[in-house]
């Protein structure tokens, strides 16, 4: 692996950056859907906020998507990398729990991208 993240390219760092960002998005906005509009919904009666909510969300998780299709295998991740990511995609508050490891990875990939004097 070690070998592999010396020949990444500096670009994919702040690409790796920008998806960990999307990913918290997406969680944040699993939650606006869960935990405020839907309660909304069911409890309160007004379901205005469902449809707007989980449009954002829906375009959120596109994004988050998109961002691990051509983000993590461009850092040769690999399947189980993808993998991994992409089945806590589809559990609520799933990327919240894969946020510690996507952090391990930011900072090996940052580690190897310093320059060594």
């Amino acid at each position: 692996m070690e070998d592999r993240l010396n020949t990444i390219p500096s670009w994919k760092d702040p690409a790796l950056g920008l998806f960990r960002i999307i990913a918290v998005i997406e969680g944040v906005t699993t939650l606006a859907l869960f935990l405020v509009a839907m309660p909304l919904k069911y409890w309160g009666g007004n379901d205005a906020l469902v449809p707007l909510t989980g449009q954002i969300h829906g375009y959120a998780f596109l994004l988050y998507l998109l961002g691990m299709v051509i983000v993590l295998p461009g850092l040769g991740w690999g399947v189980g990398g993808v993998l991994r990511t992409f089945v806590f995609s589809l559990f609520p508050f799933g990327t919240f729990i894969n946020e510690p490891w996507l952090h391990r990875r930011h900072a090996a990939v940052k580690a190897a991208l310093k320059p060594t004097v």
